[in-house]
């Protein structure tokens, strides 16, 4: 017998309604921007290089990501255009998110005269962290799930009760795909803190980023029931994903080839 789905509004102030999905949104943001600016000064930098960055970085992010979504899902905005705005709702593309978080920190990085590879290094590992925890704002909207499954299945998981629960949707129970891709963002910035303790060479820990994620997203995006789709059969997410896989991994070899990646991160550097 299921349980009552978790109330995806934290609070209320008369009409002003604050969703749990914004506030673990934030706190993915948060953690994320103190992890950089610790990285940071580690690295020889003025941490405030990264308080300056995400006063641009997150307002395109957030644009970018919504944009992505509303192009993909047309039919219903162009009908609901006082909807497109309702980001508290869920409806955030990560794929979106990165596009305008990469872009702005690339025009950041040439406006201070700084090296974009070591600051998209330093920002890797709180990128992951960031979209590990943001899935338990979908967890809260019950969206990003996967197909349907039974109750049996999720226990043999041995998932708490509060999640089984929250999977219970309109009489079904689905696939905790959020969980899925959480937990392997968590494996990822786990990864990406030890490779940045190595001497790995500047520009690899954000390469490193796109490989991981982009290989679990594949896959995971496969489970889903709510894919932006390409065509009929293509997901948008799965296709970006193997762009994004082998783009990453012909930089890396490029990068190491030509001497690009030289920089080494075993040392203090400015």
């Amino acid at each position: 017998m299921s349980g009552y789905p978790l109330n995806p509004i934290a609070l209320e102030l008369g009409p002003i309604q604050v969703h749990w999905y914004g506030i673990i949104i934030g706190v993915g943001i948060a953690l994320g921007l103190y992890l950089a600016m610790r990285e940071s000064e580690r690295l020889g930098w003025n941490k405030d290089i990264f308080a300056d960055l995400i006063i641009w970085a997150i307002p395109a992010a957030i644009v970018c990501a919504r944009i992505y979504y509303v192009l993909f899902e047309w039919e219903y905005y162009s009908q609901h255009p006082g909807d497109i705005i309702k980001i508290w709702r869920g409806g955030i593309a990560i794929h979106g998110a990165l596009i305008g978080s990469v872009a702005s920190a690339f025009v950041f990085s040439k406006v201070r005269n700084i090296s974009f590879w070591k600051l998209a290094d330093i920002a890797a590992p709180s990128i992951i962290l960031g979209q590990a925890i943001g899935r338990w704002g979908n967890f809260m909207n019950q969206e990003a799930h996967g197909d349907e499954v039974s109750r049996t299945f999720l226990e043999n998981l041995h998932l708490p009760d509060f999640i089984i629960n929250q999977m219970y949707i309109e009489g079904t129970y689905y696939h905790p795909t959020f969980l899925y891709e959480s937990i392997w963002n968590v494996i990822g910035f786990v990864i990406l803190l030890s490779l940045r303790r190595t001497s790995i060479r500047q520009g690899e820990i954000f390469l490193s980023y796109l490989i991981w994620y982009s290989i679990g997203r594949f896959f995971i995006e496969g489970l889903r029931t709510d894919s932006l789709m390409l065509s009929e059969y293509l997901r948008m997410a799965q296709v970006i994903s193997i762009v994004l896989l082998f783009i990453a991994i012909i930089l890396w070899i490029v990068r190491r080839k030509t001497g690009m990646a030289s920089s080494k991160y075993n040392v203090k550097e400015e």
